[in-house]
């Protein structure tokens, strides 16, 4: 729909026990603790006191990059927040899960940075990081953004060409590393190498409940950008799927990447020193064109979730649904609670924003009950 005064555009994420929620304005983050408590952080970002940003930030292509940095941002932010909260809820558990607490094992926190991706919407635009709080609060942040993008990196772009490399060399095909072939084949291996991630993360048990309040914020979007009431029972009925997320955003990364590659590996340098040496330098070379691939992919999201969510052009958007299946369980209704929670927290501050305090406010509610009775953030939708 169509974002207005009334009407913002909200987006949101998945983490730990929880979900974040933001708008150009407002964003917040809501945990349910293991004593059932909902804990609420919410603050404003940087375009609530100076507006959108203007410039080249908000141009077609450089808007992509723009907000997609600021998206990792806010979500690693978001997943330190709901971390810290279930550590401290679980630190006297024993024995401790086999995979490790959320920051314990090393596989486990970096299916956590994987899953915080794959269930970001990159949108909306202008949401800048805001105040970075502390400064072991902001490196903390600055920390899990880096290792995530790197990861991201090294699992969906040195790896597929690895393996298209591998498998150049065992079929016998002698593709040249810049032809159309070997980059379409690069970009099934990444392809296949996103779904095979998320179908392993999935199996655990952490990152199931994150899949899970993940179908949670989608219903409660749903919800909201059908008019409903900001009610369990509305959003009981949405559907897990929405065209705007960051898996359907992965999918499309791996397939514009094989339209990019294509079409700029031939006119890139040889340097003919073959093997690994040519490798690693065509991979190098393809880096700076990363951020080329997320705008054009970023672009093109916006089309489809604006114009192909009905009738027939519906149908561009079952690859990344059908993806979706993968990351997004239906949720409970505690789990709905805690999404609706964040959105009328989020709500609050977008319509209050003149009123509302500069700083971040946390503030713990009994239960949802308590929360939607609440003077403010129980009326902000």
């Amino acid at each position: 729909m169509a974002e207005t005064e009334s009407r913002p555009y909200i987006g949101g994420q998945a983490v730990i026990e929880g979900v974040m929620m933001r708008s150009p304005r407002s964003f917040s983050i809501v945990v349910r603790r293991k004593s059932g408590e909902l804990v609420v952080r919410e603050r404003p970002v940087s375009s609530a006191k100076t507006g959108s940003p203007g410039g080249v930030a908000r141009w077609p292509f450089f808007r992509g990059v723009v907000t997609l940095v600021e998206a990792i941002k806010l979500g690693s932010e978001a997943l330190r927040f709901s971390s810290e909260i279930y550590e401290s809820d679980h630190s006297d558990d024993a024995p401790p899960p086999r995979s490790g607490r959320s920051g314990g094992g090393a596989l486990t926190a970096l299916a956590y940075s994987v899953a915080a991706l794959a269930t970001s919407d990159p949108e909306p635009e202008g949401s800048g990081s805001g105040r970075p709080g502390t400064t072991s609060e902001g490196r903390g942040r600055r920390l899990l953004s880096v290792v995530t993008i790197l990861f991201a990196v090294l699992l969906f772009v040195v790896l597929p060409q690895a393996a298209a490399s591998l498998a150049n060399r065992a079929g016998g095909f002698a593709l040249d590393l810049r032809s159309p072939l070997f980059q379409a084949l690069t970009g099934a291996f990444k392809l296949t190498i996103v779904v095979g991630y998320l179908l392993l993360i999935r199996r655990l048990p952490e990152i199931r409940r994150v899949f899970q309040y993940h179908g949670a914020e989608h219903k409660t979007i749903s919800t909201y950008e059908a008019a409903e009431a900001l009610v369990v029972e509305n959003a009981r009925k949405k559907s897990t799927l929405h065209a705007r997320c960051g898996t359907t955003f992965l999918v499309m990364v791996a397939l514009v990447s094989i339209v990019v590659f294509t079409a700029i590996a031939p006119l890139l340098p040889r340097f003919q020193v073959g093997g690994v040496v040519e490798n690693v330098l065509l991979l190098l070379l393809k880096l700076p064109f990363l951020p080329v691939v997320a705008a054009v992919t970023f672009e093109i999201q916006r089309i489809f979730a604006r114009y192909c969510t009905k009738g027939p052009l519906r149908a561009v958007l079952w690859p990344g649904f059908l993806v979706q299946k993968i990351t997004t369980i239906e949720p409970d209704d505690d789990q709905l609670e805690v999404a609706l929670s964040s959105l009328k927290a989020t709500l609050w501050r977008e319509r209050a924003a003149s009123v509302a305090p500069d700083g971040p406010t946390d503030r713990t509610f009994v239960d949802f009950a308590a929360l939607a009775a609440d003077p403010g953030y129980g009326r902000a939708a």
